[in-house]
């Protein structure tokens, strides 16, 4: 079952400095009906203007995945890692039950950034605080799906979940199908550009819920960049997210 979501219904956030699209329940915004997919609990395309600083602020037992749209990527957190990473490089910060911090910036005085940041909820109690980083091309999702994050012992950045996230960037007319198994589904967002998801059209902006089984075929009508998230529809929460102190 595919459920399409238009841009103009995802929640927007304006502080000034930054701009956000809120997709599922985060911070002052709530809907019921918007609480994510599975264990995929947040998903936002922020933007933040020359020079602006997201302080550093404390997460505890998530998995905060970022996938880099546009401009400089500045992390630090308090476990004393650091770096910028450039358009196309995925970051995967697991939170313990104990927490860390970490602090997001625009390491360019002159140009705006974009980044995805979803949260996936752990598979497991007992993870340590960790980061890791990896830079992609634009050539390495050209026409294909790049598995930039999934299980352990696969492509891309580790999470605890049986979760996997993917991006492409399709040219005119080339199609992508993903399978979603029974018990699985997830988001597909179109980060820019304008395609098909089977056969209903989408904009930048646009996203669908997938509930699996289901065989999502993406089709594109201009240079299109997308990123897909899979998840299990069943999950064990752990830590706060049961309740635990």
């Amino acid at each position: 079952m595919l459920e399409i979501r238009r841009d103009e219904e995802i929640y927007e956030a304006d502080g000034g400095w930054f701009n956000a699209r809120w997709h599922f329940s985060f911070d002052q915004y709530h809907d019921p009906e918007q609480m994510g997919v599975g264990p995929l609990r947040v998903f936002n395309d922020d933007r933040i203007v020359a020079g602006a600083v997201w302080p550093m602020h404390p997460h505890r037992d998530i998995e905060s995945l970022t996938y880099v749209v546009e401009g400089d990527f500045e992390h630090a957190d308090s476990l004393g890692n650091g770096g910028r990473l450039k358009p196309g490089a995925s970051q995967v910060m697991r939170f313990s039950h104990e927490g860390a911090l970490h602090s997001e910036r625009n390491g360019s005085d002159e140009e705006g950034m974009r980044f995805i940041q979803f949260w996936i909820l752990p598979g497991e109690e007992g993870l340590e605080s960790s980061v890791q980083q990896l830079q992609y091309t634009t050539e390495d999702r050209t026409d294909r799906w790049l598995q930039i994050m999934g299980p352990e012992d696969e492509d891309g950045l580790d999470l605890s979940q049986e979760a996997h996230v993917l991006v492409s960037r399709l040219e005119p007319e080339r199609m992508l199908h993903h399978d979603f198994a029974e018990e699985h589904g997830g988001y597909v967002y179109v980060i820019d550009g304008r395609a098909t998801f089977d056969q209903e059209e989408v904009r930048g902006g646009d996203a669908a819920k997938v509930f699996g089984p289901h065989v999502l075929t993406v089709t594109a009508m201009e240079p299109t960049e997308l990123i897909l998230v899979d998840v299990p529809l069943e999950f064990r929460p752990v830590g706060v997210w049961a309740g635990g102190a």
